[in-house]
């Protein structure tokens, strides 16, 4: 296998390569897995895995339509190039709601900020000829408009930064320690798991951090350039959070009710202890982050070491339950 590319892709990237690939394959028969690889500036593996996917794509979802190319491990084969040709294209027909759809979303987009300008010409380019073709339904999408929500905008900010190679600053809610924190990153990739994150390289903390776009109160692309150290992507499909060997360790007791917490925080062991409950050893980037963990715990569970983190936590359960007691009276 050749060697991991010299920059990882973001998803506009990479849907970008694949359509260059499609017509790079079509016109190279049999072309060497090694050789597209080295065109396209990418590992085999990931080359591996694009022709996983292409085979869902077509013009249609009638089996001849879809792209028939497989691999011997070797060399790639499409067995069926003539169905993307022009006589197997059929006119596309929308109905008026799709019409409609597409209208609306695509006025809605070229209005992201951060938008590459030679995109945004070129979504307003295809918007207008989807308008012609639409007839009547384009007087309808006219009266409707989508906003999106600040999420939309920082996605925009970093995609670009990540397209542009340039560092960005943000300033980021921790609901953890609750509270806004000024940081530059180098962002890596955007990664999507159940919401939207940007993988970076935190110059604050000097380490890979992950940061979830929603907390992003304020962002700016700054000029200096992005310079992540190299690093090994990590396969994120089962968790987000999977820490490092070099994180530092938290050891947590808990009772019965508390084993819940082996099977949703990942960690290095989980040892049974007498009354039921298990001792368990984790790693984590940010050991303040389980104080929430052990108040949400409460009698089912406790921080055993590092010792500085229990003493931390005990601090801020005796804190929450004085906040408690002066919020309801005493009774006569």
């Amino acid at each position: 296998m050749v060697g991991k590319p010299a920059r990882p892709a973001n998803a506009i990237d990479q849907t970008r390569r694949m359509l260059s690939l499609v017509t790079y394959l079509r016109e190279r028969p049999g072309a060497r897995i090694e050789d597209v690889a080295r065109a396209f500036g990418i590992s085999e593996d990931e080359l591996v895995s694009d022709l996983d996917v292409l085979p869902m794509c077509g013009t249609s979802f009638r089996g001849g339509d879809l792209l028939d190319i497989d691999t011997d491990g070797e060399r790639i084969w499409w067995h069926n190039p003539a169905a993307l040709g022009a006589e197997a294209a059929e006119p596309l027909r929308l109905a008026a709601d799709e019409a409609t759809a597409l209208l609306v979303a695509a006025r809605a987009v070229a209005t992201l900020p951060g938008l590459r300008e030679s995109d945004r010409q070129a979504l307003v380019r295809a918007t207008a000829k989807v308008e012609g073709a639409a007839g009547d339904a384009a007087g309808a999408s006219s009266r409707l408009s989508v906003t999106f929500e600040a999420e939309g905008g920082v996605f925009a900010d970093v995609d670009r930064a990540i397209s542009e190679r340039r560092r960005l600053w943000i300033r980021y809610y921790s609901p953890a320690r609750d509270e806004l924190s000024e940081r530059e990153i180098d962002p890596i990739r955007l990664v999507s798991v159940g919401h939207t994150y940007v993988e970076a390289w935190c110059r604050r903390s000097e380490a890979r951090r992950t940061f979830r776009l929603d907390r992003v109160a304020e962002i700016k692309i700054l000029d200096e350039p992005s310079a992540p150290p190299e690093v090994e992507l990590r396969d994120l499909s089962e968790a987000l959070v999977q820490p490092a060997a070099e994180d530092p360790e938290v050891v947590v007791e808990v009772g019965p009710g508390g084993r819940w917490v082996a099977e949703y925080y990942p960690h290095d062991s989980a040892e049974e202890l007498p009354d039921g409950g298990l001792r368990i050893s984790l790693r984590t980037p940010d050991p303040a982050s389980l104080r929430r963990l052990a108040l949400r715990l409460g009698r089912d569970g406790r921080i055993v070491s590092p010792q500085d983190l229990a003493d931390s936590a005990r601090r801020a359960a005796r804190e929450a339950l004085a906040a408690y007691d002066e919020a309801v009276p005493t009774r006569p």
